[in-house]
């Protein structure tokens, strides 16, 4: 295939992008990032390379493009969750429930974390930023829509207490294994509403 020289419209656009950035989370989820090849990419999208090169760039590129849209997703569906709850003790635990779970059963997530951790690891630390910035903007936006439903009283330190959740559920998610039984949706559940609860809410035990 050829790289197509005819300017594209911005929904023709995007829907390439989405397909080249679908490619890549299969290709990463068959065999991990590092023996995945830009060809491998082009190939399952059904592109040539420059296209692939053009529209995302390198692979490392196409890796934080993946996170940062499955990121974005997860955070779409817990951006809806204060109006599906009457409690703050049941929304946080949702979130950080659903937050968990999808992180533990995620395909692409699976493969690398067996096959070189460290890559993990170095894009949610070292080149995380952008990442947990987006973490920490969507679980401000969440209180503030569980401040507007009644659930949470309004604070100027919001963005502080979401902050300390995000920091929370980033060390669990790099850190899984310690003291904190933490394997069903019931244990995490438990944890939420014992030790997040109360500091979205600021109680003081």
């Amino acid at each position: 295939m050829t790289a197509s020289r005819t300017p594209l419209s911005r929904h023709d656009a995007a829907d390439l992008e989405a397909r080249i950035l679908d490619a890549a989370l299969i290709q990463f989820a068959k065999v991990g990032v590092k023996k995945t090849t830009i060809e491998d990419v082009a190939r399952q999208a059904g592109v040539d390379r420059v296209t692939v090169y053009r529209r995302v760039g390198s692979r490392d590129d196409l890796v934080q493009a993946v996170i940062s849209r499955e990121v974005a997703t997860l955070l779409a569906v817990l951006g809806a969750m204060p109006e599906r709850h009457d409690s703050i003790d049941d929304l946080v635990a949702d979130i950080f429930v659903t937050v968990v779970t999808r992180w533990r059963t995620h395909p692409m997530v699976e493969r690398i974390l067996t096959v070189e951790p460290e890559r993990v690891i170095m894009k949610l630390t070292v080149d995380g930023a952008t990442t947990f910035t987006m973490c920490l903007a969507a679980t401000a936006t969440i209180l503030e829509g569980a401040v507007a439903r009644g659930l949470l009283a309004d604070a100027d330190d919001l963005r502080t207490r979401a902050e300390i959740v995000c920091r929370v559920v980033h060390s669990l998610i790099l850190a899984p294994h310690g003291t904190a039984q933490l394997g069903s949706d019931d244990e995490l559940a438990a944890f939420a509403r014992r030790y997040l609860v109360p500091v979205v809410t600021n109680a003081r035990g």
